[in-house]
């Protein structure tokens, strides 16, 4: 007669061995700290027993040892004549019951087993932990991108809404990946994105929210700009070369100012590379992007004249605010220094930080028969007036550092 096979009995109790074998597991393929998950699970495992039990105070509280692979939860009473509060208090007869030498006003630790844990309890810890794993997760993904706020990241695409253009970017890999959002506000005019599309970045923000991290990236920010030179050129990436300030209207222009400290160094020629190799392979990023690089002066009316190129810049008058200027160019170069829709001297203005004032040659000339103190001190000059004995209209203000 063949025997029969012994009835495992199901149990409620908590494993140790097999508890600490999860945690070990969580931390291997999540990263999650074990230190990390054991604090987590125990405020579970206490809150739940609070849940089912009025009354309980601190009282209660878990032993953990991974060398015994044990995991115990105790509950504190005080050994008292009459209880008045049963979830904090024992009688004598009952201490006794567990420990034959209790007295009076001893504290006595009660093991609670899991299995007396009730159904809501259980499903309060398992939630409790659960939550407590999303925001560890999410805590590691935040400290690992926000190391990246203001840098260059390389996205694949991987959805574009067909109703407002949003385009979905898969940022980073492995555990640490995460969905980045580039909106249509911050897609170049006119760039076409496809999905499976490897995109460079500008990773303008991260957040933090209760979805978790949040990563705001832009193709439009200036910055984006700054990076891609700084990976093309390697002058700008050791700080031989320093990018002062950038200008962009993304999709059409961008003007970058450069200098360099080391006068055997030409800041213009170091971007433009061989045969215009550097600022070509950026405008190709930038979907052609055109990009006038300039080079960056402390003089107020150079650095002015030399951000309004490719136009000719006869004088530059910086006025007594120190914010504003006013520029005479040649008559056949009015056009030119102005752009297309304003668009040279809205980007000359902001790259130098002064509201530009912009006058033809014919303008100035006419101005001077009527007030000689009108003109640039070149044109002052030419019409025979002395600068060193100005008359009192004249505005002798030096000219401005565009950085102060």
């Amino acid at each position: 007669m063949a025997k029969r096979a012994a009835k495992v009995t199901k149990t409620n109790e908590l494993d140790g061995k097999e508890f600490f074998s999860a945690i070990s597991l969580i931390e291997k393929e999540k990263g999650i700290p074990k230190s990390y998950m054991l604090d987590k699970i125990t405020q579970a495992l206490v809150s739940a027993y609070k849940r089912d039990h009025e009354g309980v105070g601190d009282n209660v509280y878990v032993e953990t040892s991974e060398e015994k692979g044990e995991v115990r939860m105790l509950v504190k009473k005080d050994v008292v004549e009459t209880v008045d509060n049963p979830a904090t208090e024992l009688s004598l007869e009952e201490a006794r019951r567990t420990l034959p030498t209790a007295q009076l006003g001893d504290v006595i630790r009660i093991e609670i087993k899991p299995r007396n844990f009730g159904r809501i309890a259980a499903q309060t810890a398992r939630q409790v932990i659960i939550q407590g794993m999303r925001e560890a997760e999410h805590s590691m993904v935040y400290d690992e991108f926000i190391s990246k706020e203001h840098e260059m990241m390389m996205g694949t695409v991987s959805r574009i809404d067909p109703r407002n253009g949003t385009v979905t970017l898969r940022i980073g890999s492995g555990s640490e990946s995460i969905d980045a959002y580039l909106s249509a506000s911050e897609q170049v005019r006119g760039e076409v994105i496809r999905d499976g599309d490897r995109l460079k970045v500008y990773v303008v923000e991260v957040r933090r929210s209760n979805r978790g991290p949040q990563i705001l990236i832009s193709r439009t920010h200036p910055g984006l700009v700054k990076r891609l030179f700084e990976l093309e050129v390697p002058e700008i990436y050791d700080g031989t070369v320093e990018i002062r300030s950038i200008a962009r209207e993304a999709g059409s222009r961008s003007k970058i100012a450069v200098w360099s400290s080391d006068d055997n160094v030409d800041p213009i020629g170091a971007c433009v590379g061989p045969k215009g190799a550097r600022v070509n392979a950026v405008v190709e990023e930038l979907q052609n992007e055109k990009i006038d690089i300039i080079k960056y002066s402390d003089d107020a009316a150079e650095y002015i004249a030399a951000a309004l190129s490719p136009a000719e810049v006869i004088a530059v008058t910086t006025l007594a605010d120190g914010k504003s200027c006013q520029v005479v160019v040649p008559d056949t170069q009015l056009s030119l220094a102005i752009g297309k829709e304003g668009q040279n001297a809205r980007l000359a203005a902001k790259l130098t930080g002064f509201k530009i004032d912009i006058k033809p040659e014919s303008a100035t000339s006419d101005l001077a028969t009527e007030d000689p103190a009108l003109l640039p001190d070149a044109e002052r000059l030419d019409a025979g007036f002395d600068l060193d004995e100005p008359d009192a209209a004249y505005d002798q203000s030096e000219p401005v550092d565009p950085e102060e």
